[in-house]
């Protein structure tokens, strides 16, 4: 199949298929009279991409499952490189949920605090329930204009 086929089905771009070309993800075949060849082998390694990209994954950590691919695996993942890839990108993400379980404890921290100071003091805000007291104004009478 020829670069828009691949692209319309892998929905991707032709450009992008010539960068993952380029960066070696994608193997540079061509016809004899020049034209980019692309089978089935090369939608499933876009699609495994894809998927990883979705996931998160960085383009060049999509090489080692790509690379198993072409070895001749029956899944992107079943290499030694591909496990690696997976163990450091699960270390990343624990990570992230660590601080971001931190950063939450810590709103929920200041949550309380701020309920509880606001449950105790007298309320300082403009919307306050408390009237203002105002000076006495005399009532301005109103008088309709005529109309023209």
């Amino acid at each position: 199949m020829r670069i828009g086929e691949l692209a319309e089905r892998a929905g991707m771009t032709t450009r992008t298929l010539r960068y993952y070309e380029a960066r070696g993800l994608l193997p540079a075949r061509r016809t004899t009279n020049g034209y980019r060849a692309y089978d089935e082998e090369d939608l499933r390694l876009l699609e495994q991409i894809r998927t990883l990209r979705d996931f998160g994954f960085g383009l060049e950590e999509t090489r080692p499952f790509v690379e198993c691919l072409r070895a001749g695996h029956p899944a992107g993942d079943s290499c030694p490189a591909s496990l690696e890839v997976y163990r450091s990108k699960l270390a990343e993400l624990d990570d992230c949920i660590a601080r971001l379980h931190a950063v939450r404890q810590q709103v929920g921290a200041d949550l309380a605090r701020a309920e509880l100071e606001a449950s105790v003091a007298e309320p300082r805000c403009e919307w306050s329930t408390h009237p203002q007291e105002t000076p006495d104004t005399t009532p301005v009478e109103r008088t309709e204009r005529p109309t023209p």
